[in-house]
């Protein structure tokens, strides 16, 4: 093709690729399914390669393929060295493709367990899945649970790929016994259509056209489903809904609220309301681009001009003002869990909603789902993979609606708060009514008042160590001066609160989160009261220390690390425990089968092996002082 033409058809191209509808979907299945070697085919035979990719793909499956001389198809997306090497996909792998009636984005996910996040992460966008069975094996274990996520994320449109048809001689009662056994399982699932079709992606048969090797089989081919099926559901809301980005402040003269539509439209004069402020007030103009535009609708990234100076920020959401969303901070939720660690009730996580990020903790396991049954079966924490129903409690209100009505004010992720790692993928059911119900009383007496009448200034002393390192003694010996000197003061021992407060709790490590979640609540109350707290606990785990710490004021939380050697802490062993431990008499003990993790930076460093319970007592007396002087 000449240049000339080159430059006469590029605007009949964009012209017609507008047009066009953009379906994205996904392939998933358990491993070595076929799932990249399916994809290249479908590039291939829709003769979406270019001459440069196919040269490159040619000397690929020499060095990396597994065809023998033929060419290997599932190398175009396996882009990693390391899936190259192992003939496995790890990352998710998008295409770009397109026929002459649609365009597509195609994202390849992995099939192995271990990266069960990156088979959810395609499946959150996907408008349809393509799940694969291999023709030899039927329905496994992780095709159930894949099925299940696909349901999980909102996806409505199934294809049943049965591939490698070609390894069982294009058997009829091979596919037909694979299609009503796959039905069967997903008969709970809110699928709309699950399309069931033979294939063989190695061999092209019915990826592109119909294969003469089953004449059995009267549906459509792979391709021709792909492009006539109808996944654009309208809203019968056509609601205004934009989660705010950023605010645009490029000069004093201009104001603009930027972010992505996430359902309806918007235009200059439209009533909106800023949530959860609930302020009202009217839009100006809509600015796509550089150009002010007349309308702009669903998943449009724009910037509007508002009418009035509000506060808002990123995070708030613009919405319709006579159908405003729903603003709670307790929700029933589920949860794909995706970290190694479980999920413990009680525990600290991040939340990201939309535009917003708030602290979000689960304060109860409703069950956890069986991925072959989905039977619901009770639970006390989520491992890695596992789907649970769960109740959740967030720091701040947070504007959303059920994952059913609206995937992007439904959706959520949480992330570990010390790594920062991705540790789940969650959707609202519905708010929780008593996030509706309970509202802070405005009291009169406040902290200030009440540390003002003690003449002290209230804080939180977190004494953390291993059982025998000397905690409770030198927090006693603390207290006692501390009382001496006419301060108001109250000790919280481990032992003690188990006896009352916490006596439901055992020594699991989720009992262990929400022994030191309670005792953190009871001291920030004591706080608040206007006492110098004492907390005397081993608390092993940095994430809930870190989670007491963010209950208080800054200045208010003193963390105290005793700093023991266990053989020290063995040696002392008055009450016996460790010796009960290495016979494996007491169970998840701290230190033996169960771990401590000692404070990064703690604000005291008391190392009690080198020194007496007196002098670590001055040490920490020393440091209080400092610390509050002026």
């Amino acid at each position: 093709m000449s240049g000339s033409h080159v430059q006469q058809d590029i605007p009949s191209l964009r012209e017609t690729g507008a047009r066009r509808e953009t379906l994205r979907f996904i392939t998933c299945g358990s491993v070595d399914d076929g799932k990249s070697t399916l994809i290249g085919r479908l590039l291939f035979e829709s003769k979406n390669i270019f001459d440069d990719q196919l040269s490159s793909l040619e000397s690929d499956s020499r060095q990396y393929g597994t065809q023998g001389e033929n060419i290997d198809l599932a190398l175009l997306v396996d882009g990693l060295q390391a899936e190259r090497e192992q003939g496995i996909t790890i990352d998710v792998a998008y295409r770009f493709f397109a026929t002459d009636r649609r365009r597509f984005i195609v994202a390849d996910t992995p099939g192995h367990e271990q990266y069960t996040r990156n088979m959810a992460t395609g499946a959150s966008t996907a408008d349809l899945a393509v799940i694969l069975v291999d023709a030899r094996k039927g329905v496994l274990r992780q095709t159930r649970r894949h099925s299940r996520i696909v349901a999980m994320m909102g996806i409505r449109q199934v294809v049943l790929a049965i591939n490698k048809m070609d390894l069982v001689g294009f058997e009829r009662r091979v596919f037909d016994e694979i299609g009503q056994d796959y039905r069967k399982f997903a008969e709970g699932f809110a699928f709309q259509a699950i399309q069931a079709i033979p294939l063989s992606g190695l061999e092209g048969d019915n990826v592109v056209g119909i294969s003469p090797r089953t004449p059995w089989y009267n549906g459509p081919s792979l391709m021709e489903h792909l492009e006539g099926v109808q996944v654009s559901e309208a809203s019968c809301r056509s609601v205004f809904r934009m989660p705010l980005q950023w605010i645009n402040r490029p000069n004093l003269d201009f104001r603009g609220y930027c972010g992505r539509i996430a359902e309806g439209e918007i235009r200059p004069g439209d009533s909106v309301r800023i949530l959860p402020s609930g302020v009202r007030t009217t839009v100006k103009s809509v600015i796509r681009g550089f150009e002010e535009v007349p309308c702009a609708a669903q998943s449009d990234s724009i910037t509007l001009t508002l009418v009035d100076e509000v506060d808002a920020s990123r995070g708030d959401v613009l919405a319709a003002a006579l159908n405003p969303p729903e603003s709670a901070d307790q929700f029933e939720a589920r949860i794909l869990w995706m970290a190694e660690h479980s999920m413990k009730p009680g525990r600290a996580y991040l939340m990201r909603q939309a535009c917003r990020e708030t602290s979000v903790t689960v304060t109860d396991i409703k069950y956890r789902e069986d991925v072959n049954t989905g039977a619901h079966l009770a639970a006390k924490t989520l491992g890695m993979n596992e789907i649970g129903t769960v109740n959740l409690s967030t720091a701040a209100p947070l504007v959303f609606e059920p994952y059913g009505v609206n995937r992007i004010l439904g959706s959520f992720v949480m992330i570990d708060k010390l790594t920062y790692e991705t540790v789940g993928a969650g959707m609202i059911n519905f708010a929780l009514r008593r996030a509706d119900n309970i509202h802070w009383q405005a009291l009169e007496i406040d902290k200030m008042a009440r540390s003002a009448q003690k003449h002290q200034k209230p804080q939180c002393i977190w004494f953390t160590g291993l059982s025998g390192s000397g905690k409770s003694t030198i927090a006693n010996l603390l207290e006692k001066q501390l009382h001496a000197e006419g301060r108001h003061t109250y000790l919280l021992d481990g032992d003690n609160v188990r006896h009352g407060l916490n006596r439901d709790l055992g020594f699991t490590e989720a009992d262990r989160v929400e022994n030191i979640r309670r005792v953190a609540e009871v001291a920030r109350l004591m706080v608040d009261a206007g006492l110098i707290v004492l907390v005397s606990f081993i608390s092993p785990f940095r994430s809930e220390r870190a989670m007491a710490r963010n209950l208080f004021e800054e200045g208010d939380f003193v963390e105290v690390f005793i700093d023991t050697p266990l053989a020290e802490c063995e040696k002392r062993d008055t009450k016996g425990l460790y010796a009960k431990a290495r016979r494996g008499e007491l169970k998840n003990f701290t230190g033996i089968d169960s771990p401590y993790e000692p404070p990064e930076s703690p604000d005291i460093h008391v190392q009690n092996s080198k020194v007496t319970p007196e002098c670590a007592l001055a040490m920490i007396l020393k440091s209080l002082e400092k610390a509050s002087a002026p």
